[in-house]
């Protein structure tokens, strides 16, 4: 995928969330982390990130508001989300995408 439709991707996925009555700006804040640290990679690509850098990129500052908002998140179908228990090991997060994206711009 180029970077235009990897663009489009994004574009049309940012629209829905903006759309999305249920989301509060914890969730948004969550959501901005993790494209931050999603990086270069492609839309449904799994990326890795820790609960510390999410919560300080989005500015929570409460572990229970981060799981709330993360649980939210996965429940309302925007990220899958692969926990990891493991101390020096990151989460793995993927953006649910729309594969029909590139027909949407």
């Amino acid at each position: 995928m180029d970077n235009r439709a990897q663009g489009l991707c994004f574009g049309s996925y940012l629209e829905h969330v903006a759309k999305d009555n249920r989301l509060l700006p914890s969730h948004i804040g969550l959501l901005a982390a993790m494209f931050y640290y999603h990086q270069k990679q492609l839309p449904g690509d799994y990326f890795h990130s820790s609960r510390k850098k999410l919560m300080y990129f989005s500015r929570i500052k409460s572990i229970a508001t981060y799981h709330k908002c993360l649980s939210d998140l996965v429940l309302y179908g925007y990220v899958d989300y692969i926990p990891s228990w493991h101390p020096t090991k990151a989460s793995r997060f993927r953006f649910i995408i729309d594969n029909n994206c590139e027909s949407n711009g």
